[in-house]
C-alpha cells in the first residue's frame, strides 16, 4: 500500500522542474536535441510566449544544450551553467553578442553594453576608473543620502506602489551618483513611462525573422521609437548637468563625473575625442543597468522579507549591531554586513532580472559535447539557470542560508552579472546600492503588505516585479503594537513573561492577565465544568486514558481552550469539539514516546487512522491495543463530525486531517534521518510541516460544522482565504511554541520548535529568538486582520467564519496562558 505519509515527505523535496535526467550517450561533437512539442509554422515560440521561464526551466531535461524553434529560426537554448559559464568565458571572443542587444545598438549606438572586441576593451578602460575602489566611500554616501530623502517624504499608513517607487529611487542615485544631477520630475516620470515600450520593443524585434521588420510602421515599432527619443532626451539633462530644461551646463565642478571621464577620454582607434553620440551611448547603458534590474531587485527584497519576516528580523539585528541608525555607510562597514549579503545574494538567485540573453556564434565552435554551426544563436536565461535544482537544491525555497560562510559565491552557476570580458562593469556598485537602499528604508519603515496585492512575475527580456503595494509604518513602533489592537502598555512584556508564563500568569502579547474560563461569552462556567465531566467519561470508556493519569490530564484544561475559541458552541456540538481535541492531545503525547523517534512506529499508529477516513476498516486493527483503542474512538468521532455534512465539506475536511495526521511520521522520519529543524530542513520546510500538524486546518473546518452551514464557495476558492488560513494556523503553532519552550527545551529528541530552531539556524540568543516569533506572531494577527476586512467587502454572507478563524487563535493564545500542559516538572505547583 502507497502510504500518504510518505507523499507529504516527497512534496517538501519538490523542485522548480524534475531533475535533470541524463541524455542519451553523446560522443564529441554531437548535435543538440530538438526540444519536443514544436508546432508546425510557430515552432517553440508559443510555448516561449506563453510561459517563458517555465518553458526554458523545463529544456534542462533534454540536455545541456537544447535545439528550439521561433518561427523559421532555431535557437540553441545553453541550460547548463557550466556550459554557459563557457560560453561567456572561453567562448567570448568567438562568441559575440546576439540579437536581443543589436536591438539596443541600432537605438543607441556602439557602446559599453553592445560593443565588442577592441573597442569593448578600449570603452571598458575609460570608464572603469568611475567605479574604482577610491569612488565607493562617495558613492555609499550618495546612495544613503538619496534613499533618506525620498523615504522620508513618505508618510505613515500611505500606501506605496514599491515598483514604480524603486525604479525612482534607483534612477535618482544613478543620476547624482554617476552624474552629479538632478532629473526634473517630469523627466523622471518620462524616463519610466518608456522604459517599458522600449523592453518590448526590443523583444519583439529580436524575434523578428528579418531586421527589415524593425523598419515597418507597426504599433509596437512605433512606439519602441518614441521610446528611444524620449530616454536621449532624458539622459540628456544627466549628461549635461541639468536639473530640467533650463538648468546649467556643465562646469570644472563636475569632472569626476561618467561625463567627464568620456569628454576627456581619447578614442585609441582614431586618436580622437569620444563624440557626444558616444558620451549618450555610455550614459544611456548606465541608466539601463543600473536602474531597473536595481529597482526590480530592491522590490522583490521587499518582498521576501514580507513573506519571511524571520529574515528581516536578523537582518536589522545585523544592522544595529555594524550599521547602527544615522551613520553612513562605509565600504568596511558593509563588509561586515555578511547576512545582509546573504539575503541580497538569495534575491537576486531567486529572482535573477534577465530572462534571457543571447550569443551568436560567428565561427564554428564545440561546447562541452555539442557542435555549434557558425550563425548559430545561442540562448541562455539566468533566471532559469538560478533555478535549476541540480545546481541550487530547492530553488523556490528562500533560504539566505545558502550564502553564508562563502557558500556558492563565485561558482560558475552563479551569474547574476555575467561573467567573463563583458561581466558588468558596475557590479560592486549594484551589489552596494541594494544594501544601502534596503537598509536606509527598513530602518525608516516597516512595510506592511496590503491583501491581493503581492509582487508577481512579469516577463520580458527581464523578469520584473509588478503589483507589490505596501502600507507603511514607522520602524519606531514596536512589533507587538502593530497588530493585537490591545494597548501599548500593555504589550510591554518582558523575555521572563514569556517563558515563565504559569507563574505570572499573563499573556505573552498583551502583557494582561489571563483571561479565565468564567469570562467566556454567552455560556455559564457550570456547562463547561459538565463538558469536561462527560469528556473524561468518553476518554475512559473507549480506553485512551486509565483513571490514574486523569488528575493530570484535567489540568490541561482543553474544554477551556474550546471555550475560548470556540465561545457560541452549545450542547452536543460543544461535546464534539471537546472529544475532539482530547483525543488529538492524547494521539499527540503518544509521540512523545518510541513513536516520535520511530518512522515505523508512527506510521503503525497513523496509518490506519488515515485510512479510515475513507470508510475502510483495516482487519488488523485490535481495541486492545493502544493503536487499536485510538482508531475506534476517531472512527466515531469522524461519523460525528461528517454527519448531515455536504460532500464538498466532507472531502475537505478529509483532505485537512490527512495532512494533520501525515505530519506524525514526517516529523518522525525527519529525527530519525537527522535532518531535524535547521540542520537539513529549512525554517520554512518547518512550519509548512508543523502548518498542517497543529490541528487548527480540521478546526477551521469545524466552524462550518457548529453553524450548520458550508461557508460560501466563492469564499473558500479565494487565494486570500488560503492565506488567512495558513497565517491562522502558523499564529496557533508559533504561540503553541513560546509557551513549550521550557519544556521542550529540556527534551533529549529534537524538538519541533521555532525559537530552538532560530537559535540554531541564526546563532542567536534565547532572549532574540523569543522576539522574532512574538514579532511573526504579531505580524501574522494584522495581516489576517487585513485580509479578512478585504474578504468580507467581497463575501458579506462568510462573515461568521472569518470572525470564527479569529477566535481560535484568541482561543489558542487564552488558553495557553493558563494551562498546565506546558508545565516544566520543577515549576509544578506545589
Amino acid at each position: 500500500m502507497t502510504l500518504l505519509t510518505d507523499a507529504l515527505l516527497a512534496e517538501t523535496r519538490k523542485r522548480i522542474v524534475p531533475p535533470r535526467t541524463t541524455p542519451p550517450s553523446t560522443t564529441r561533437s554531437a548535435v543538440p536535441p530538438l526540444a519536443p512539442g514544436a508546432v508546425p509554422g510557430l515552432g517553440h515560440a508559443a510555448a516561449l510566449l506563453r510561459d517563458p521561464l517555465g518553458f526554458l526551466g523545463s529544456l534542462s531535461r533534454h540536455g545541456g544544450v537544447v535545439r528550439i524553434r521561433l518561427g523559421p529560426r532555431t535557437v540553441c537554448v545553453v541550460t547548463d551553467a557550466r556550459l554557459v559559464h563557457t560560453l561567456l568565458v572561453a567562448l567570448a571572443h568567438d562568441c559575440p553578442r546576439g540579437a536581443v542587444q543589436d536591438t539596443l545598438k541600432s537605438a543607441f549606438g556602439d557602446g559599453l553594453l553592445m560593443s565588442e572586441g577592441q573597442a569593448h576593451r578600449d570603452r571598458r578602460r575609460i570608464i572603469q576608473p568611475a567605479f574604482g575602489p577610491d569612488r565607493m566611500a562617495e558613492y555609499l554616501a550618495v546612495m544613503h543620502q538619496v534613499t533618506e530623502e525620498r523615504a522620508g517624504r513618505w508618510r505613515p499608513g500611505q500606501v506605496l506602489d514599491v515598483a514604480k517607487e524603486m525604479n525612482h529611487l534607483a534612477l535618482e542615485i544613478v543620476t547624482r551618483s554617476l552624474f552629479d544631477a538632478r532629473l526634473s520630475e517630469e523627466a523622471t516620470l518620462a524616463f519610466h513611462r518608456a522604459l517599458p515600450d522600449m523592453v518590448k520593443g526590443q523583444i519583439v524585434q529580436s524575434l523578428y525573422p528579418h531586421p527589415a521588420l524593425a523598419r515597418v510602421p507597426l504599433p509596437v515599432n512605433r512606439r519602441f521609437d518614441a521610446a528611444v527619443r524620449v530616454l536621449n532626451r532624458v539622459v540628456d539633462q544627466a549628461v549635461n548637468g541639468r536639473s530640467g530644461p533650463a538648468g546649467p551646463a556643465p562646469s570644472a565642478e563636475r569632472r569626476g563625473t561618467l561625463p567627464a571621464l568620456l569628454r576627456a577620454a581619447v578614442d585609441p582607434a582614431t586618436g580622437r575625442p569620444l563624440t557626444e553620440a558616444d558620451v549618450r551611448s555610455e550614459a544611456i547603458t548606465m541608466f539601463g543597468a543600473g536602474t531597473e534590474t536595481v529597482s526590480t531587485t530592491l522590490t522583490w527584497l521587499l518582498d521576501e522579507l514580507l513573506r519571511h519576516p524571520e529574515v528581516e528580523e536578523r537582518l536589522l539585528a545585523e544592522l544595529d549591531e555594524h550599521l547602527p541608525a544615522g551613520t553612513v555607510p562605509t565600504p568596511e562597514a558593509l563588509a561586515r554586513l555578511t547576512y545582509t549579503r546573504s539575503v541580497t545574494q538569495e534575491v537576486v538567485r531567486l529572482h535573477a532580472p534577465n530572462a534571457f540573453l543571447m550569443r551568436t556564434a560567428r565561427v564554428p565552435v564545440e561546447l562541452g559535447p555539442y557542435r555549434i554551426p557558425a550563425g548559430t544563436e545561442l540562448l541562455y536565461s539566468l533566471t532559469a539557470l538560478h533555478r535549476d535544482p541540480v545546481q541550487h537544491p530547492e530553488p523556490l525555497a528562500f533560504r539566505p542560508e545558502r550564502w553564508q560562510d562563502g557558500g556558492g559565491v563565485g561558482r560558475p552557476s552563479f551569474l547574476p552579472f555575467g561573467a567573463g570580458k563583458h561581466k558588468c562593469i558596475g557590479e560592486a556598485f549594484a551589489w552596494a546600492e541594494l544594501i544601502v537602499a534596503a537598509a536606509a528604508i527598513l530602518r525608516r519603515w516597516r512595510p506592511v503588505a496590503v491583501p491581493g496585492a503581492r509582487a508577481r512575475e512579469v516577463v520580458w527580456t527581464t523578469v520584473q516585479a509588478q503589483g507589490l503595494r505596501v502600507r507603511l509604518a514607522p520602524r519606531s513602533a514596536a512589533p507587538a503594537d502593530r497588530g493585537t489592537g490591545a494597548p501599548a502598555a500593555e504589550r510591554a512584556v518582558t523575555e521572563r513573561a514569556v517563558t515563565a508564563r504559569a507563574a505570572a500568569g499573563r499573556c505573552p502579547f498583551t502583557g494582561a492577565a489571563a483571561a479565565p474560563a468564567a469570562r467566556v461569552r454567552h455560556r455559564p462556567p457550570a456547562e463547561l465544568r459538565a463538558t469536561a465531566d462527560r469528556h473524561t467519561d468518553w476518554a475512559v470508556r473507549h480506553g485512551l486514558l486509565a483513571p490514574d493519569e486523569l488528575p493530570g490530564y484535567r489540568a490541561y484544561a482543553l474544554h477551556e481552550l474550546i471555550g475560548h475559541a470556540f465561545p457560541n458552541t452549545r450542547g452536543s456540538d460543544l461535546d464534539l469539539l471537546v472529544d475532539m481535541l482530547g483525543w488529538f492531545t492524547i494521539l499527540d503525547d503518544r509521540f512523545d514516546g518510541p513513536p516520535g523517534r520511530h518512522p515505523g512506529e508512527a506510521r503503525e499508529l497513523v496509518d490506519p487512522l488515515i485510512t479510515a477516513l475513507d470508510g475502510d476498516a483495516p482487519s488488523a486493527a485490535s481495541s486492545a491495543t493502544p493503536g487499536g483503542r485510538l482508531l475506534t474512538a476517531w472512527r466515531e468521532l469522524w461519523d460525528r463530525q461528517t454527519d448531515s455534512m455536504s460532500p464538498a465539506w466532507r472531502a475537505r475536511a478529509a483532505r485537512e486531517w490527512r495532512a494533520c495526521l501525515a505530519t506524525f511520521p514526517a516529523e518522525a522520519e525527519h529525527r530519525a534521518r537527522g535532518t531535524v529543524p535547521a540542520l537539513g530542513l529549512s525554517l520554512a520546510d518547518t512550519m509548512r510541516l508543523r502548518r498542517h500538524g497543529s490541528c487548527l486546518y480540521p478546526f477551521m473546518n469545524i466552524l462550518e460544522r457548529v453553524h450548520g452551514t458550508d461557508a460560501p464557495a466563492a469564499l473558500h476558492a479565494e487565494p486570500a482565504l488560503h492565506r488567512l488560513r495558513a497565517n491562522t494556523a502558523d499564529a496557533a503553532t508559533l504561540i503553541n511554541d513560546l509557551y513549550s519552550l521550557e519544556r521542550e527545551e529540556r527534551q533529549s529528541a529534537a524538538a519541533f520548535n521555532t525559537v530552538l530552531t532560530l537559535q540554531r539556524v541564526r546563532g542567536c540568543t534565547r532572549s532574540r529568538a523569543v522576539r522574532a516569533v512574538r514579532t511573526r506572531v504579531s505580524r501574522l494577527w494584522q495581516e489576517n486582520e487585513e485580509l479578512r476586512r478585504e474578504l468580507r467587502r467581497r463575501h458579506p454572507a462568510g462573515r461568521w467564519y472569518l470572525d470564527g478563524t479569529r477566535e481560535l487563535v484568541a482561543g489558542v493564545q487564552a488558553w495557553t496562558s493558563t494551562s498546565d500542559r506546558y508545565l516544566v516538572p520543577d515549576a509544578q505547583p506545589r
